[in-house]
């Protein structure tokens, strides 16, 4: 015998109690099966559940977070202007990979700009309230208030990128210093000699990580220190037009550039050819991240990627750990070396441009 699904009339939503009449028990019994509670009986639950698939039963998800204590929200935070998410490859890829993450388990992802103390007051006010049961913050500099205020909050939270080398909470990085060192050791091998480097703001620590890197590949070739060859930018196009002007005029014999993102490099490239530099003949250039900027450049650009989306994945399953610990009973975990703290491979792509 085939039975055939049952809708109220009206087309609407079949509701909880009439599951439980349907199966011959209380509210209670139905709520505690939809919810996995290991306190009914097999033969209770295979009731039930047949209820549910006969009417076609959809819990309210909503109301069961409630009475969870839950929000069933995972909210992704950056504490940067909207102009600047939208134009950084970076960002795309972070969030795409999270969303990845996330697919499978319901959680919904809600983003958040809070690049102010007028937004970070309201984003406090927002997740004290329970609005999400996590955060992932991405793009933080080493002053930013953000995370001491998430951590008074008690919410689960991992960053990307992390603020220093002790950082406290759980972080998710790439090997910023080994793919800054590994690009200027590349344009070393190509018989460059007077390298500079275009920084993003070094209150970013993955900035001054890339920074260090390239100092690094320069000390063990035996190149002194030129803080002459060394600008300083903001990771957008125009930062990275201004710098290789500023480096231009301080260094006109210079032959090569380590741009700290594909973004700057791509302005670099627009100082080089008005200042009449061919590139890679006159000047090569290597970015950071291997976004589509660097394969849409004439010509295209060597960069040093980072498996973005690989981040916000990681990001993703951290958190997820992280509330699940304290739903555990776990409570807020000290901060360690271990697992809390992914730091993830690069890997340098050479195009046209070195």
């Amino acid at each position: 015998m085939t039975s055939r699904m049952y809708r109220p009339r009206g087309g609407r939503l079949p509701t909880l109690e009439e599951v439980a009449a349907r199966a011959g028990v209380g509210r209670g019994t139905v709520s505690r099966v939809i919810n996995g509670s290991p306190k009914v009986s097999a033969r209770t639950r295979a009731a039930v559940e047949r209820a549910v698939a006969e009417l076609g039963y959809v819990p309210n998800r909503a109301a069961r977070a409630l009475a969870a204590n839950r929000a069933d929200a995972i909210a992704l935070v950056v504490p940067e202007p909207e102009a600047r998410f939208f134009a950084e490859p970076y960002f795309s890829g972070i969030v795409s990979g999270v969303g990845e993450a996330l697919s499978e388990t319901g959680m919904q992802l809600l983003l958040t700009f809070a690049g102010g103390a007028r937004e970070r007051r309201r984003l406090a006010q927002y997740l004290a309230a329970h609005r999400a049961d996590g955060v992932l913050l991405v793009s933080v500099h080493a002053d930013d208030p953000l995370p001491e205020l998430l951590a008074r909050i008690a919410i689960p939270t991992v960053i990307s990128g992390r603020r220093s080398e002790e950082e406290p909470l759980p972080s998710v990085d790439s090997d910023n210093a080994e793919g800054a060192r590994t690009a200027v050791t590349h344009l070393l091998s190509r018989g460059r000699r007077t390298i500079a480097t275009i920084t993003g703001r070094l209150a970013v620590y993955g900035a001054a990580c890339r920074l260090d890197g390239y100092r690094r590949a320069l000390a063990e070739a035996g190149h002194a220190p030129d803080e002459g060859l060394v600008a300083v930018a903001d990771f957008t196009e125009e930062g990275g037009r201004r710098a290789m002007t500023e480096l231009l005029a301080r260094r006109p014999e210079l032959d090569a550039v380590f741009a700290a993102s594909d973004v700057m490099a791509a302005g670099a490239r627009q100082a080089l050819r008005a200042a009449g530099r061919r590139t890679p003949d006159d000047v090569a250039l290597v970015g950071f991240d291997d976004s589509a900027i660097a394969r849409l450049m004439d010509p295209p650009l060597t960069s040093v990627r980072q498996p973005i989306e690989e981040m916000g994945r990681a990001m993703a399953r951290l958190v997820l750990a992280e509330i699940g610990a304290r739903g555990n009973g776990a409570g807020t975990r000290v901060a360690g070396p271990g697992p809390r703290q992914i730091i993830l491979p690069t890997e340098l792509v050479v195009r046209d441009s070195s």
